[in-house]
């Protein structure tokens, strides 16, 4: 079968025939319908030999919907037909966080040595998927894979982080959006159907800027050095009560900690390596700094029951299997205007 694989440090993801896997003892097999291309990926292409701990070579793609082509021993609760999207943060399933379904807090997965479809284990963009579990597999009932397989990460990821700044957005607060491409753009639809708050929304670029607009943010303005000023006067000298900073270089945070007001939430979602600085008389009083990782197994399933009651819609650009390498240019360059999905059957 054909699959995109990311095979050496410092290489470029390839296209390439591999062996169809098979199910074995409670496995699932899926023939994927859809795959999401993430910045995450990006991140991992540009790690040094120091920094690499997934084994390579690895089939990428940490967002995958298909159909269940094929049950191991042992397995229910799915069938085979059923279309489903997978739940990327794998863990041990026993550990105190996986208990409560929060399996991509696992305490134990590293030193196990699970890791999540295309991060680590063989991911989704392949025309096959091998799933490790059922439990990790959430019916679709009726929705379209193409352009719900980004929520699966692009939605669960601001979803997780959104609710945990939730009791902070009543009504009069404003939030702010700091980076409108693939999670940001989700983030402020989320934004407007859980909270009152103003959504504030920051890009360097034109383009992102009007996609934020149309999904639904008040305010969408350059981020630039003025943007800070900006947000102050918008907000009379209060600040913001949530920032979400998608993007994660220093830059951002350094602008998601200067534009959050007293007794805010900031969470830094984007993995681009830059780190806050949190102190007395250097952020606001009782400003909360958080780095979120991905969402729980119960958070998909709300996530996608949002989908189905048509509070969220994910703007997505398509792409073959063999248009894969370019869907990951374009990524790289700043191009994709969304999110990018790979249709590796057609």
């Amino acid at each position: 079968m054909k699959a995109v694989q990311y095979q050496e440090v410092g290489g470029k993801p390839v296209v390439v025939d591999v062996p169809e896997p098979e199910p074995g003892p409670g496995q699932v097999l899926l023939k994927v319908t859809a795959a999401g291309v993430c910045h995450s990926d990006i991140a991992v292409m540009s790690w040094g030999e120091d920094e690499m701990y997934m084994p390579l070579p690895l089939t990428l793609g940490h967002e995958g919907a298909g159909t269940v082509a094929a049950l191991g021993d042992g397995v229910t609760g799915v069938e085979v037909g059923e279309s489903v999207a997978v739940y990327g943060p794998w863990g041990c399933g026993r550990c105190v966080m996986c208990a409560q379904g929060e399996e991509n807090y696992c305490l134990v997965a590293q030193q196990e040595g699970i890791f999540p479809p295309g991060l680590g284990a063989p991911g989704a963009i392949a025309e096959y998927l091998l799933v490790d579990n059922a439990r990790h597999l959430v019916p679709l009932d009726g929705l379209d894979p193409v352009t719900t397989v980004p929520l699966t990460d692009a939605g669960l990821t601001p979803y997780h982080a959104i609710k945990q700044a939730l009791p902070r957005l009543v009504p009069g607060s404003t939030a702010v959006v700091i980076g409108t491409g693939g999670l940001g753009h989700v983030g402020i639809q989320l934004l407007r159907a859980l909270s009152p708050a103003r959504v504030v929304a920051l890009d360097v670029n034109e383009e992102k800027l009007e996609l934020a607009r149309r999904v639904g943010a008040h305010e969408a303005l350059l981020s630039d050095g003025a943007a800070a000023g900006r947000i102050r006067e918008l907000t009379g000298g209060r600040g913001a009560q949530g920032v979400f900073d998608f993007v994660g270089v220093q830059p951002t945070v350094d602008l998601a900690t200067a534009v959050a007001g007293v007794e805010s939430d900031v969470l830094i979602v984007g993995i681009g390596g830059g780190a806050a600085k949190v102190g007395f008389g250097v952020t606001a009083y009782d400003a909360a700094v958080r780095a979120p990782y991905w969402g729980s197994r119960s958070e998909l399933v709300e996530v996608l029951d949002l989908a189905r009651a048509g509070a969220i819609d994910v703007h997505v650009e398509t792409y073959s299997i063999d248009e894969a390498p370019k869907a990951y240019e374009r990524l790289h360059d700043g191009k994709v205007n969304g999110r990018a999905v790979i249709l590796p059957n057609g």
